[in-house]
C-alpha cells in the first residue's frame, strides 16, 4: 500500500509523536510505502500579534494546508490517507482535500479533542463532560483550552462549524479508538458507531522482562494536575513501609510537587525529570510497580503497557480506560480516583505481597505477548486499512 499519514506536533513533545513515529516505522519495515505530511505549532511562535488572531480561521480553515495538500494527493495517488493531528497548524482543512480527491481517510482518536476543546474531560480537579452534555459554548466560559477564553473559542468553532458542516460524519471512512471505553463515549456523543474500530497502540522495540524483584515505586508522566501526582504524594505520606519513589516526567507542577515533598519531610522521593525513552524503560524494569494516579480519561495509558511489557504490574486509578487496560487481582491492582487513603493501602498491600505481585508481573508480560506487540499491532492495522479501502465509495 501507499499511505499518506499525517501529524500536527504540539510545542511539547508528547506521546500522539511516538505513536506517530513508530507506526511510520513499523510499515515501513512491512515494505509499505509511506509518505509523511507533517507540521508542528512551533510555525506559530512568533507570529505577529495580527497573525496570532488569525489563527482562530487557521484552526477552522487554512487554505495554504488545503492547496499544498490537495497537490500531495495528486501527485502521490495514495490509496489512503491516516491522519493523527490536524491541530492547530494543518487545520481539517485536509479533509476536504482527501474527500475531493476520492482518498479514504482513517483517523486515529488520540484524545477526545473532538468532543472536548480541552481534549481531556478534566477541569478543576475533576472529569468534565459540559460540552458533551450542554454545548461547547461551556468550555469558552471555563477557558477550558490553555486557561484563555479566545484560545477556547477558536478551537470550539473549529468544532462546531465541521460538526455543521459533516466532516466528522462524511470525510472519515474510518476512526481508530484506543480503548472501548473511548469508543464508546465517541459513539454517545452521536460519532457513527459501524466505522469506529478499536486497535490499542504497541511497545517496540520489546524491551523483555526483568524477572527480579524492583527496589523502587516509578511514577512516569506529565507533572501536571489531571495526571494525580499530589495524590500519590499524599498516599505516601501514609504509606507504612518506607521504600523509594521514583518520579520520572516533568510539567508545570513540577516545582510545587517538589516544594511540598520537601515541606512534609518525605524521604525517599525522587524526582528524575525527563528520560529518555531507553532510560524512563531502565527505570521501569528495575521497579517493584508501576503507580498511574491519573485523575482524567486517558485516552489511552502507554505507561501501563510499558510496564507490561517490562514485566511490571501497575497501581491505576480505577477510571476510564486504565480499569479496561489493568486487571485488578491479575495484572495489577485499582484503587478510587484521587483517593490517597485507598492508594496507600493497596501500596501497603502490594509491598507486603510479593509473590503475589510477582504473579501479577508475570501475567502483565503475558497480556503484552498478546495484546501490544508490534507484529500484533501490524495486523491490527493492516486490517483497519484494508476495511478502510474497501469500503469506501
Amino acid at each position: 500500500m501507499k499511505i499518506v499519514l499525517v501529524h500536527n506536533s504540539y510545542q511539547e513533545p508528547g506521546g500522539e509523536d511516538v505513536v506517530f513515529e513508530q507506526e511510520r516505522q513499523l510499515l515501513k519495515e512491512h515494505g509499505h510505502r509511506v509518505v509523511a505530511y507533517i507540521r508542528s505549532n512551533h510555525e506559530i511562535k512568533n507570529l505577529s500579534a495580527i497573525d496570532q488572531i488569525a489563527l482562530a480561521k487557521r484552526a477552522v480553515w487554512a487554505s495554504d494546508t488545503h492547496r499544498e495538500f490537495s497537490r500531495l494527493l495528486e501527485i502521490e495517488q495514495p490509496d489512503l490517507a491516516h491522519i493523527h493531528n490536524t491541530l492547530l497548524v494543518i487545520s481539517p482543512s485536509i479533509y476536504s482535500a482527501c474527500h475531493e480527491r476520492g482518498t479514504p481517510v482513517v483517523q486515529t482518536l488520540h484524545n477526545f479533542r473532538l468532543l472536548c476543546p480541552a481534549a481531556t474531560f478534566h477541569r478543576n480537579g475533576k472529569v468534565c463532560e459540559e460540552c458533551v452534555e450542554q454545548g461547547l459554548w461551556r468550555s469558552v466560559c471555563h477557558g477550558c483550552y490553555r486557561n484563555s477564553r479566545r484560545e477556547t473559542a477558536a478551537v470550539a468553532l473549529m468544532l462546531y462549524w465541521h460538526r455543521r458542516t459533516g466532516t466528522w460524519q462524511e470525510s472519515v471512512t474510518r476512526y481508530i479508538a484506543l480503548t472501548e471505553f473511548s469508543r464508546a463515549k465517541f459513539v454517545a456523543a452521536g460519532f457513527p458507531e459501524d466505522r469506529i474500530v478499536v486497535k490499542p497502540h504497541f511497545v517496540a522495540p520489546d524491551p523483555c522482562p526483568q524477572e527480579t524483584a524492583g527496589e523502587y515505586a516509578l511514577f512516569v508522566g506529565r507533572l501536571c494536575p489531571e495526571k494525580g501526582v499530589a495524590t500519590l504524594l499524599r498516599a505516601w505520606e501514609q504509606v507504612r513501609a518506607r521504600v523509594p519513589l521514583r518520579i520520572v516526567g516533568d510539567g508545570p507542577e513540577r516545582e510545587k510537587l517538589e516544594e511540598d515533598v520537601k515541606r512534609s519531610g518525605l524521604a525517599g522521593v525522587a524526582f528524575l525529570g525527563h528520560l529518555s525513552r531507553r532510560d524512563t524503560i531502565a527505570a521501569a524494569k528495575s521497579a517493584r510497580f508501576m503507580v498511574v494516579p491519573t485523575l482524567w480519561y486517558e485516552t489511552f495509558g502507554m505507561v501501563v503497557i510499558e510496564a507490561f511489557a517490562c514485566g511490571k504490574p501497575v497501581i491505576c486509578s480505577r477510571l476510564g480506560p486504565m480499569s479496561e487496560l489493568v486487571e485488578d487481582g491479575r495484572t495489577g491492582l485499582h484503587f478510587a480516583p484521587g483517593n490517597s487513603s485507598d492508594l496507600a493501602q493497596k501500596i501497603d498491600w502490594a509491598l507486603e505481597h510479593p509473590a503475589e505481585m510477582a504473579e501479577m508481573g508475570r501475567a502483565a508480560r503475558k497480556e503484552f505477548e498478546t495484546r501490544y506487540t508490534a507484529e500484533r499491532n501490524y495486523s491490527l492495522l493492516m486490517e483497519v486499512y484494508e476495511q478502510t479501502v474497501s469500503s469506501y465509495v
